[in-house]
């Protein structure tokens, strides 16, 4: 009875130790560096309320929602149906999207296929086999004797997850599923932001030839009025001469924007996947695409759940901390339990005879002994992974805030050259059309005339130039704050929530307890 007593308290300690064992794990804490708080401000100078207002379509004056989410998909604050339905045609046909799309689902696939380990693997045989054996061994003279077998077995192997490897195995796989799910949502917002960008450059492009055309046709108007009054003698012919190469000079400049045009057009053909010559792409018109003015800005602690390539920085990490765990569970056993059920006869009819039954049943156990530090290397390996992803997901959270930086300083300042070059802009007109009405009279020389109209054309360029830089760093913050992701979009990206993919362990923050 002692004797029994003994073992029945052997088993027990070892099924508490072994319980225990499996509960305390071999995964790490996940460690997050340090992020700004909500109340700090994303520039060194602290955050821009709002910008300047100028005159004209673009000089609308806009303001910073902090801590305000995207109520919609980023592009259509732009008001354009154009635009909108070029970013849903290229997230719909994009070559881009369709690669993370399939990534996706080969990830899927593998989380399917790891899960399996969970369960017990079963597999069965059948086996006829037709021989003649010689009889010459038992001293026997004839030819030997000739006898069929039949063989069938159900085998059954399972190991137990005592100390966890298989779902540290599986935790792997669901962040890397993470991870390309995330992967996903970055390729459609910046396929999404080279999208909007590029129709920016063309629209911007489009209104500097029309306004090069305006000023061509201009100056082929100041240019006969030369010729006339040379004509009459009251000029030197050196101010048609100079008039001739101003004109020149202005048409030279028409093909090189033509062609710029042209390579936008092909580009967004390109993005939105299709060929150049079967694209259908709209003359998009600064003038048609509105400045959104009310700004939604994330706050820093929303900004990390809202970007997608820190989301997807973050899954790595989880995924490259579950291989640490995994490499130290090496070190332990390895549990298989097999059983097979069958049965072998020399005739069919006598198979499911009970005299024909076989079986077995195994358990094993393994444990590494020496292997030439292989073990440890493995562990020094998946560390230096995870450092890898650590600094990684560092490195995205730093370009994610600096571009939001970026961004709203980008706007201030964009807000401030407008208005500078449309006060220019005004000046010079009026310069030009008072010149222009006292060179007809003979009031003034044509230099002071020549020195207007260079005026107002480069004052001209330049305001186009700033209104479309004004249009790119908007689209440009609203791309670095997320680009309202989260919201139900067309067909294709699915509808994400904001959750961590590690759910098992809390993270560690660096500094700061979780």
């Amino acid at each position: 009875m002692s004797s029994v007593l003994r073992k029945l308290r052997l088993s027990t300690l070892f099924l508490a130790v072994t319980a225990s064992l499996a509960a305390c794990g071999f995964e790490p804490e996940l460690r997050l560096p340090n992020a700004p708080g909500d109340n700090s401000p994303y520039t060194s100078n602290g955050n821009p309320k709002a910008t300047v207002a100028a005159s004209g379509p673009a000089g609308a004056m806009q303001s910073f929602q902090y801590g305000k989410s995207l109520d919609e998909e980023w592009w259509q604050l732009f008001r354009s149906p154009e635009l909108n339905l070029l970013v849903q045609t290229g997230l719909k046909n994009s070559p881009t999207i369709a690669q993370a799309q399939a990534q996706l689902e080969e990830a899927q696939a593998v989380k399917r296929a790891n899960a399996s380990i969970f369960y017990p693997q079963v597999s069965g045989s059948l086996q006829a086999n037709r021989s003649k054996a010689s009889s010459a061994a038992f001293g026997g003279k004839n030819g030997g004797f000739r006898y069929s077998l039949v063989t069938g077995s159900l085998a059954v192997s399972y190991y137990p997850d005592i100390f966890g490897v298989n779902r540290l195995v599986y935790k792997n796989s669901e962040a890397l599923v993470q991870y390309q799910r995330w992967e996903l949502e970055a390729a459609r917002l910046t396929l999404s932001g080279n999208i909007v960008t590029t129709a920016l450059e063309a629209a911007a492009t489009r209104a500097q030839i029309q306004a090069t055309e305006q000023i061509i046709t201009k100056e082929r108007e100041l240019l006969r009025l030369t010729q006339l009054q040379y004509q009459a003698g009251a000029i030197a012919y050196n101010n048609v001469a100079t008039q001739q190469s101003q004109l020149a000079s202005q048409e030279a400049t028409l093909p090189s924007l033509q062609q710029q045009l042209t390579v936008y057009q092909h580009q967004l053909a390109t993005l939105v996947g299709a060929f150049p010559s079967d694209s259908h792409i709209p003359d998009f018109s600064l003038a048609k695409i509105h400045l959104p003015e009310k700004i939604p800005v994330s706050l820093p602690s929303t900004l990390l759940q809202q970007r997608p390539d820190i989301r997807a920085a973050l899954a790595q990490m989880e995924a490259a901390n579950a291989t640490v765990g995994e490499a130290k569970a090496q070190f332990y056993p390895t549990v298989q339990l097999s059983a097979s059920l069958g049965s072998t006869a020399s005739h069919p009819s006598l198979f499911f005879n009970p005299i024909s039954s076989i079986w077995s049943l195994v358990g094993s156990l393994s444990q590494p002994i020496f292997e030439g530090g292989k073990l440890r290397a493995q562990e020094s390996q998946a560390k230096a992974a995870y450092e890898v992803t650590y600094q990684a997901y560092r490195s995205t959270v730093l370009n994610a805030f600096a571009q939001v930086a970026n961004a709203l300083r980008a706007l201030e300042h964009d807000a401030e050259t407008l208005k500078a070059q449309q006060d220019a802009l005004d000046a010079a007109q009026a310069s030009l059309r008072l010149n222009e009405a006292s060179y007809r009279s003979g009031a003034v020389d044509y230099l002071t005339l020549l020195t207007s109209e260079i005026q107002y054309n480069t004052a001209r360029i330049a305001v186009i130039k700033a209104e479309s830089q004004r249009y790119q760093d908007t689209a440009a913050l609203l791309v670095a704050v997320g680009g309202g992701w989260w919201h139900q979009p067309g067909k294709g990206a699915p509808k994400l929530p904001i959750t961590h993919a590690n759910n098992a362990k809390p993270s560690v923050v660096e500094g700061q307890a979780s």
